[in-house]
């Protein structure tokens, strides 16, 4: 290749710079060389392997011809994009003593200029050289003996960095921070279990702001124009014996819209008031701009993991629709205020409660993506029902906090699916079962093309109008995390973490 035809084709690079491709968090790519009519050709490019052993739940951030991955218990290299060799590592050994929910995985990096940004699993946040991987600076979210820890991606935002924290079932307090990306200086704190005297903090009992719960665990999003950024919570601690906190317990199992400048709540919307099923709020709050009802309308839309589908107006939280998208049971719709009108004894009790959905969900933390090409809004979804145990329990700082579990029901078992909604009216256009449950996360394109990967280990890339499978590929290892697109001199390629090891595909 001649210089200047490889210079033109550098300047067609382009980079993939979020945990959800944008601050909209939408997970889509303008980007169409690939679609629907020349997938089938779609095949390895490079593989590298890790060599570290865990659940990687990486989106790797793309930049510059340099590919950013993070792994499980504090790892992360740089890879070259045209090779996949390994350009620095860096590695942190995590404290003994740390407690988390469902291992060390970590979901990726956040990048500004020439920093990149990642939690540690003992809750520390850290700044990186982008060339090198050298430690610019470090700061402790939260200490890791009460039972914090972090997994999510940071949200970038110009030279502010905004993360969340980890470990309501440990009988924390949740929180979002905002830091100088330069400095490492904390900017501000939203606590999401207010305080007595605060507002909210009249819907908990006195003395359960300490260890209330409603972690953050999931990338946020930001709308520029409103200044907002938007942040969901988990549960509310302990999990299933609600009877020892009375109350709505806000913001537990809400989303929170955050003035990004100063760190106060503009707004909240609260899915499941006073949760007992441990249904967090936590998955994308993604943002999409409609036309419903012949107006233009800022919206969020969000997939719940307590069954409903909602899409709000994201300026001031109001419910613009809500429909359940899988089986459930205890709740027959909204009244007038958006509060889900409830079916009486679907509580968790010592014998076992049966409800709909399962602890799982619904949907979880599974990276969704919305097409602005198709309109459509596609989610993965666990789809059946649960036993549901109360157990008294007293709370030990730093123990497990959650009163107490949940059983498969025998003879029914769950399935899953993949979702396709249409999220001005919350209806579902099609539905894709899946044979191995989800657990992975989907990325739309421009080329008419949504890519899922699974738990068996095929990544597939299936038609975003009808949903038909066009390619998959067995990739030898559970895919948990979502994929990637982006340019380089000129070819597009497509990147998913499989396994302990990162591979791209292209034409």
């Amino acid at each position: 290749m001649s210089v200047l035809l490889l210079m033109m084709a550098l300047a067609q690079d382009t980079s993939w710079l979020h945990y959800g491709e944008g601050p909209y968090g939408q997970r889509h790519s303008d980007l169409k060389q690939i679609d629907k009519t020349n997938v089938a050709q779609m095949k390895p490019h490079w593989i590298f392997q890790t060599g570290v052993p865990g659940r990687f739940e990486t989106v790797p951030v793309v930049t510059g011809g340099r590919m950013f991955i993070t792994g499980p218990s504090n790892h992360a290299w740089a890879l070259d994009l045209l090779t996949g060799r390994s350009l620095w590592h860096y590695a942190s050994a995590p404290p003994p003593g740390v407690n988390v929910c469902c291992g060390e995985m970590n979901r990726g990096f956040g990048i500004s200029g020439n920093r990149l940004f990642k939690v540690n699993i003992e809750g520390d946040l850290v700044a990186l050289d982008l060339t090198t991987g050298a430690m610019l600076w470090k700061k402790t979210l939260a200490d890791f003996r009460e039972g914090y820890s972090a997994t999510g991606a940071p949200l970038v935002i110009g030279d502010v960095v905004i993360t969340g924290i980890a470990g309501a079932e440990f009988g924390t307090r949740g929180f979002v921070d905002a830091y100088q990306a330069a400095t490492g200086e904390r900017l501000w704190r939203f606590y999401t279990v207010p305080a007595p005297g605060e507002p909210g903090g009249d819907t908990w009992p006195k003395g359960f702001h300490t260890r209330g719960g409603a972690s953050t665990w999931l990338t946020g999003t930001y709308d520029a124009e409103l200044g907002l950024t938007y942040w969901g919570t988990g549960n509310p601690g302990p999990d299933m014996d609600g009877d020892v906190r009375p109350g709505d317990n806000l913001y537990s199992c809400s989303v929170v819209a955050i003035d990004i400048k100063t760190g106060q709540l503009r707004w909240h919307y609260q899915f499941t008031p006073h949760d007992v099923h441990d249904w967090d709020a936590i998955a994308d709050p993604v943002l999409a701009d409609l036309k419903i009802g012949g107006r233009n309308v800022k919206t969020l839309i969000f997939a719940n993991r307590n069954g409903l589908y909602y899409t709000l107006d994201r300026t001031d939280g109001k419910v613009l629709a809500a429909k359940p998208y899988t089986t459930v049971d205890w709740t027959t719709g909204l009244d007038a205020a958006g509060r889900p009108i409830l079916v009486a004894g679907k509580e968790p009790s010592e014998e076992g409660t049966k409800t709909c959905p399962g602890l799982g969900g619904g949907h979880n933390w599974w990276a969704t993506t919305y097409s602005p090409l198709d309109q459509l809004h596609y989610f993965t979804t666990i789809d059946g029902c649960q036993l549901y145990f109360k157990t008294p329990q007293e709370h030990v700082p730093g123990a497990w906090y959650q009163a107490s579990t949940t059983t498969a029901i025998a003879k029914e078992p769950q399935t899953a699916s993949i979702v396709a909604m249409d999220p001005a009216t919350a209806d579902v256009k099609w539905r894709v079962p899946l044979t191995d449950g989800a657990s992975g996360g989907l990325t739309s394109t421009a080329g008419g093309l949504v890519f899922y990967g699974g738990r068996d280990g095929w990544f597939m890339a299936l038609d975003g109008r009808s949903g038909k499978i066009l390619w998959k590929f067995q990739t030898g290892g559970t895919i948990a995390a979502a994929p990637v697109t982006y340019l380089l001199r000129g070819k597009q390629y497509v990147a998913v973490s499989a396994g302990s090891a990162v591979i791209t595909f292209g034409l």
